[in-house]
């Protein structure tokens, strides 16, 4: 049983694929001339369509990533298999809340290092009203006391503000958080403000058109981390648990990467919304046994309904071709992937 909003991912999906019945030649021009022109990426030689993306389904993703109305960037891998798709996926797109993932992850080696518990109690942090730009870190108060456990969930399945900043001052600071990052291996990864600054301070910069190195993070290296928790390669079962669970129960972005998945399939992930950019970051395990893992990042498009439907278009052709891919390799043990279930 499909959920019956499908209909309005198939109309949405017959204005991108528009783009695909273009001649080959001319649909590569253009595409490669958006990207590198626009976005200052580095210029490839040869000139074409096929040296970036060599199969009809990166072909396909590249499609509903065209950044005519603003930066689109996608990284996702079958975890499985090892198959990946990348469209702008070392290039640095605002993080907003999907940034919250790794402050979890930095509480929870904590917890595992026998500083915290996830019973230490902590208070919420409250935004005091101030002019933007005012101050290098906008003011706040402390509000009720919570458990860690408590903001953790609130923190990813409503992404509270207010918890995601008690935690982040519990862990000692983005620098804490950016460090956690670096010792797992991920580069071109940054926490540079508190929520209450980065939110008080939106809308400096379009993300359309102008790349921030604050708070912000390529799709690439949000994939390697959502991997390395899922994998169990960054935290203990118990602490991956904690997260891969709540991720599970968000309720936030319900028209983002879990609009179109069937409803026999898994999905667990962490929103992000700022000025001009919506994202979504999860894991989708499949019923096969697989798991891939995606992170989706979209500014412009014109609203955040059709960046929305943009996020949701990619994850289900991402989950399609993906599953296209592992039919082609009928004698993988899927059951026998360097992973586990998420819970």
């Amino acid at each position: 049983m499909q959920r019956p909003r499908f209909l309005a991912f198939a109309t949405g999906l017959a204005a991108a694929f528009a783009t695909l019945a273009m001649p080959s030649a001319a649909r590569a021009d253009e595409l490669q001339a958006s990207f590198d022109n626009a976005f200052g990426t580095q210029l490839r030689e040869p000139q074409s369509f096929e040296a970036i993306y060599t199969s009809s389904f990166e072909a396909r993703i590249a499609a509903l990533a065209d950044p005519a109305q603003g930066r689109i960037g996608v990284a996702a891998i079958d975890l499985a298999t090892g198959e990946e798709v990348m469209v702008l996926g070392d290039q640095l797109f605002p993080m907003a809340s999907t940034s919250k993932i790794a402050i979890a992850g930095t509480y929870l080696e904590m917890v595992e290092q026998g500083r915290y518990s996830l019973t230490s109690e902590f208070p919420l942090m409250l935004p005091v009203r101030s002019a933007k730009y005012s101050s290098a870190k906008a003011p706040v108060t402390a509000g009720q006391y919570m458990p860690a456990i408590d903001l953790i969930e609130i923190m990813i399945t409503r992404s509270s503000n207010p918890a995601t900043d008690a935690l982040l001052a519990a862990v000692g600071g983005p620098a804490r958080v950016n460090d956690w990052i670096r010792r797992q291996g991920i580069n071109n990864f940054s926490i540079n403000r508190d929520i209450a600054t980065l939110v008080r301070d939106d809308g400096e910069f379009n993300p359309a058109s102008h790349i921030d190195p604050r708070d912000a993070a390529t799709p690439r290296a949000m994939v390697r981390l959502l991997a390395g928790i899922y994998r169990g390669e960054f935290l203990s079962d118990q602490s991956r648990q904690v997260v891969l669970s709540a991720m599970g129960r968000t309720v936030t972005g319900k028209r983002r990467i879990p609009a179109h998945i069937p409803l026999e399939a898994r999905v667990a992930h962490k929103t992000g919304s700022l000025n001009n950019t919506s994202s979504d970051i999860g894991i989708i395990e499949t019923p096969d046994g697989r798991a891939i893992a995606i992170a989706i990042y979209v500014t412009g498009q014109g609203t955040k309904l059709a960046r929305e439907q943009r996020i949701a278009a990619i994850a289900r052709a991402l989950y399609d071709g993906f599953a296209v891919k592992a039919q082609q390799n009928p004698t993988q043990n899927w059951t026998a992937a360097p992973y586990g279930t998420g819970g």
